[in-house]
């Protein structure tokens, strides 16, 4: 856990909040910093900002949405992972977990917690991350035990696995029925961005048109949340 530690008198874990909504980083700002274990080292609202920030303020834990200003949070994961690989990142999103946490872990992080959670569980996630345990809902370790018993190879082969990152979060809200105006809102992008994005999905999951992107992405998506499926 004190991997970046100056000290070893230091008592509270220190944490970096990365998430690109103000209001949220000040809830779970104020949440931690009433807790006599842990305190707030620092925030940002891109990738790079935390990048410096994890330089500057040595945290012993990174609390990370996936949609992020400037990039992906998936790709801030995988980049603390290869410069950090003994910080923790723990997930708290707004992205549902049956389509992103197996993404998320695969990139490199410990914990996923969606924001609709109660919020003691957000104390719950990241004290068992900092003491080095995976952190899911138990809805989602149910669907993962199932997925693991059942040894689906299928799962080797969904559209995901083709995709970047952003792609990935295009792909979804598309499957999720939102315009092009709607994604670019939320993933704070231009519209002429959210169309290459378009181009790019179609092209590599070798779609013709916009109607069968958006099939394609509905089916992913629904497939993804079933519980039959996860």
């Amino acid at each position: 856990m004190n991997h970046t530690k100056s000290s070893p008198t230091d008592s509270k874990a220190r944490i970096l909040l990365v998430d690109d909504h103000a209001v949220v980083r000040f809830g779970i700002s104020q949440l931690i910093n009433r807790q006599p274990d842990l305190e707030v080292c620092g925030e940002a609202d891109t990738a790079a900002q935390a990048l410096d920030a994890i330089t500057a303020g040595k945290p012993d834990l990174v609390i990370a949405d996936i949609s992020l200003k400037d990039s992906s949070g998936l790709e801030l994961m995988r980049n603390v992972k290869a410069q950090y690989p003994r910080l923790p990142v723990l997930v708290v999103s707004t992205h549902d977990e049956s389509i992103y946490a197996e993404i998320a872990f695969r990139a490199g992080a410990l914990g996923y917690l969606m924001k609709s959670e109660p919020v003691e569980r957000v104390l719950v996630a990241i004290r068992r991350v900092l003491s080095g345990q995976l952190y899911v809902s138990e809805a989602l370790a149910g669907r993962l035990l199932q997925k693991q018993i059942r040894g689906r190879t299928e799962a080797q082969k969904t559209p995901a696995d083709s995709l970047s990152d952003r792609e990935i979060e295009v792909f979804e809200l598309i499957g999720r029925w939102k315009g092009t105006r709607q994604i670019a809102d939320e993933l704070h992008l231009s519209v002429k961005t959210i169309e290459y994005y378009r181009e790019q999905i179609k092209r590599k999951l070798n779609l013709k048109s916009a109607t069968e992107l958006a099939q394609a992405a509905n089916t992913w998506v629904e497939r993804e949340m079933s519980p039959a499926n996860n």
